[in-house]
């Protein structure tokens, strides 16, 4: 089979494709034919070296597919069934190797590539809105990177809890898709400061949180915006990692509240993951989640897909097709 694999860190040049042996199933786990591969930020971190990765290392961790096979003791899923599945690494490939604890069966009414593009930004908007920081209805929150891949959903989601929602995008195009998706109030932070903008639009003291995927360049001004006893969600760095923080500042800027949550303490249980998986999907197959697929690409062309990625230029989900 083959497979997108790097044998050192870097630019998206270490990015090749590879003949490599098709996996072997060992207990509890299933074998799936992969149709649509997800591309995501984490992708780029291990690519980078920021994560630690075992080389050569097949990159990916969201896919949807078929299963062709089961191995000893798999239970949950049977072969032919769709599934799909997130946070376990392999999947810029053809074929790929999961626990069958891990896959959600997909239901009818949802493709493949659909499946792909929800099931790890889908799930992570779901975790950040009902339960790292559980929006109430009323409240006013900040959702940086609003036309990316997980903000368009985390933005249609924050409204369907009844929040007043702000944003930030870099461009009018981009501000034409989250105003689509529902965002109130949206600010063009490569034209004006955002901080400055939300407190003169705020009704309240401030926010009741802010979900920031950028890291860097908006943790300090995100703090300002939050109202006392706020939430700042900090659930990624796309601008570069956030350097070391003096709790201190939490208490002087009213009490805050800091959270850096990862998807996979969110899903850990099956009960959770079956439960998220089942209200993303669900909502996608009756059309109130909608989502954006930006471009697909070819396998091989895994390292034009995360030169894209990183550009900032691009608006809702990269998906590779094996």
């Amino acid at each position: 089979m083959q497979a997108i694999q790097m044998f050192t860190t870097g630019s998206p040049d270490v990015l090749t494709l590879q003949d490599i042996p098709m996996p072997s199933l060992g207990p509890g786990e299933a074998l799936v034919r992969i149709e649509a591969s997800g591309v995501n930020f984490i992708d780029t971190y291990f690519r980078e070296g920021r994560y630690p990765a075992h080389l050569p290392y097949t990159l990916g961790q969201e896919a949807a597919g078929t299963v062709t096979a089961l191995g000893p003791g798999a239970g949950g899923v049977k072969v032919d069934d769709r599934v799909a599945w997130c946070g376990i690494p392999g999947t810029y490939a053809q074929f790929a190797v999961a626990p069958a604890s891990r896959l959600v069966r997909i239901p009818e009414g949802v493709t493949a590539t659909e499946a792909a593009a929800a099931i790890l930004q889908g799930m992570t908007a779901h975790y950040l809105s009902h339960s790292a920081y559980p929006i109430e209805s009323g409240d006013e929150v900040l959702i940086h990177a609003g036309a990316g891949g997980t903000g368009l959903l985390l933005i249609q989601m924050a409204k369907a809890r009844g929040a007043r929602v702000f944003t930030t995008v870099s461009t009018a195009q981009k501000e034409a898709l989250v105003r689509a998706a529902g965002a109130d109030e949206v600010i063009l932070y490569t034209h004006e400061d955002f901080a400055a903008k939300v407190k003169k639009l705020v009704n309240g003291p401030g926010l009741h949180a802010v979900y920031d995927s950028v890291g860097k360049t908006t943790f300090d001004k995100s703090l300002e915006v939050l109202r006392p006893r706020g939430t700042l969600v900090l659930f990624g760095g796309s601008s570069g990692a956030v350097p070391p923080f003096d709790l201190i500042r939490l208490s002087l800027l009213g009490s805050l509240y800091i959270t850096r949550p990862t998807l996979k303490d969110y899903i850990a249980t099956r009960h959770d993951l079956e439960e998220r998986a089942r209200d993303v999907f669900g909502s996608v197959a009756d059309g109130s989640l909608k989502l954006r697929i930006e471009h697909t690409y070819p396998l091989a062309e895994a390292a034009q897909a995360h030169r894209d990625l990183e550009s900032r230029k691009t608006t809702g989900k990269l998906i590779l097709l094996p």
